[in-house]
């Protein structure tokens, strides 16, 4: 069973950082892109970031330029670090594999997602 647990959420005030972290765990051959989404009540979950396993990366318009997403292919963990946090930062925050490569098929692993809180 391939898992992914998300972890790093909080409460923090306006102008601060967080650092996210989504471990991906099991029978785990090979992952390629990584994403991170976030959604809050009542709306659709976004596209946040996504990393590749070559290390390109994209960004939502709405953070680009304060939180950079980051992977380490040997722990199979994925990273957003959020500067800069406002208000409408908060959500919740969900990592998802987009292909994760096991012994019995390629699978996509949605996490439970990590709250984000951010105080004006």
């Amino acid at each position: 069973q391939v898992q992914v647990v998300e972890s790093g959420g909080g409460l923090v005030q306006a102008g601060g950082s967080l650092r996210l972290s989504c471990a991906a765990s099991g029978n785990i051959f090979g992952i390629n892109t990584m994403r991170w989404y976030r959604q809050t009540p009542g709306k659709q979950r976004d596209l946040v970031a996504g990393i590749t396993s070559g290390g390109r990366t994209n960004y939502a318009d709405s953070v680009k330029g304060r939180f950079t997403i980051s992977r380490d292919s040997g722990k199979n963990t994925v990273y957003l670090q959020m500067n800069s946090l406002k208000p409408e930062d908060t959500a919740v925050y969900y990592c998802t594999i987009v292909r994760a490569r096991t012994a019995t098929g390629d699978l996509e692993v949605k996490g439970q997602g990590t709250l984000v809180t951010v105080s004006s």
